[in-house]
């Protein structure tokens, strides 16, 4: 079914696999930061963006988590922490740039004098950053927030190297990294066939199941990532967790069910990973046998921390895709969330 290219054409009339196929491109952009302030003397940093515009700080925090020296807090809500004061850095993150939470925090961080940067394809935030003269970066237009998140995280990291909260060379890094992503992209295209493309594979494992993915902490933005992609590509429900915290709780929800659960389990494995967690995962599995589904091992391809992440990122969209096609739903559209924000607005 995956391989009749009439079908696929029919059911994703927006091109949603194109788009997947094509953001390696994202890891390349320029991003230039627009009324850069390099002066500001920095202690905290607040990245407020909700769905797909949070999950690049998410990835960024997870990231650097082992070289930075001061607070990075994500904040996906109306109110920015109290703490925020002239020495926190804060960055609205909103693809449509209209996003009403944003909004509200960047509103407070104005009236809190705290150092702002935005990131938006436009809306009301690029026009707040232009009207107040606040440092901005502004993203391609005509994609959707969650097959964005390379650029948005590009963009943050603009942002951060501009008040020196991170180094050049990491910004770099993700740039270097686009040859090697569109390589593996290659891979799931829709001119390979089921037997040789694993997207395309998982993506009938998992047609009439709720899926959920579980990672290591470290990879928790990319657990995120996978579920954001059910939920938005697929219009899937679907859940993460992270180890260890599952062993705590979790962990026993899966012993008093018939083992014949309607769901789909994927371990999203890091060679990065704590020792540790790689045990716990092989313990769990081991005894949760014949208690719940088996456990579906994806290990993260890359040389690198981030590399694993943006790898991952664009294989949960092609797999969400796929599902999406099966599910028969348009993987583009996301129209109940614009009636949402028609109704509150």
């Amino acid at each position: 079914m995956l391989d009749d290219q009439n079908l696929l054409s029919e059911k994703d009339p927006f091109g949603a696999l194109e788009v997947a196929l094509n953001q390696y491109k994202q890891a390349e952009l320029v991003s230039e930061v627009i009324n850069p302030n390099s002066d500001a003397t920095i202690n905290k940093v607040v990245v407020t963006g909700m769905g797909g515009s949070a999950l690049a700080a998410l990835l960024i925090k997870s990231w650097q988590e082992s070289k930075l020296n001061i607070t990075f807090e994500i904040v996906r809500d109306y109110k920015l922490p109290n703490y925020v004061d002239d020495k926190t850095l804060v960055i609205a993150s909103s693809y449509s740039g209209n996003t009403e939470e944003t909004l509200s925090c960047l509103d407070e961080a104005l009236k809190k004098g705290a150092n702002i940067g935005c990131v938006s394809s436009g809306g009301k935030l690029v026009e707040i950053a232009k009207n107040n003269e606040l440092p901005y970066v502004v993203l391609p237009s005509g994609i959707q927030p969650r097959m964005g998140v390379i650029a948005n995280l590009r963009a943050i990291l603009a942002v951060l190297v501009s008040y020196g909260v991170v180094s050049q060379s990491d910004f770099d890094e993700v740039k270097n990294l686009g040859p090697w992503l569109n390589i593996e992209s290659k891979k799931w295209g829709r001119d390979v066939s089921t037997s040789e493309n694993q997207a395309k594979q998982l993506a009938l494992l998992s047609a009439g199941k709720t899926a959920i993915f579980y990672s290591s902490t470290a990879m928790g933005g990319v657990a995120y990532k996978w579920k954001i992609s059910w939920n938005e590509n697929a219009k899937n429900v679907a859940f993460w967790n992270v180890l260890p915290e599952f062993n705590h709780n979790e962990f026993m929800g899966w012993t008093s069910h018939p083992v014949e659960k309607p769901y789909v389990v994927f371990d999203l494995r890091s060679s990065f990973d704590h020792p540790k967690i790689t045990k716990r995962f092989e313990i769990s599995d081991r005894l949760l046998s014949g208690k719940g589904p088996k456990a579906n091992v994806i290990e993260l391809q890359g040389e690198s921390v981030i590399a694993q992440m943006l790898w991952a990122s664009i294989f949960a969209d092609f797999v969400s895709i796929y599902l999406a096609i099966l599910n028969g739903v348009d993987p583009s559209k996301v129209e109940l969330i614009e009636k949402l924000k028609q109704e509150l607005a």
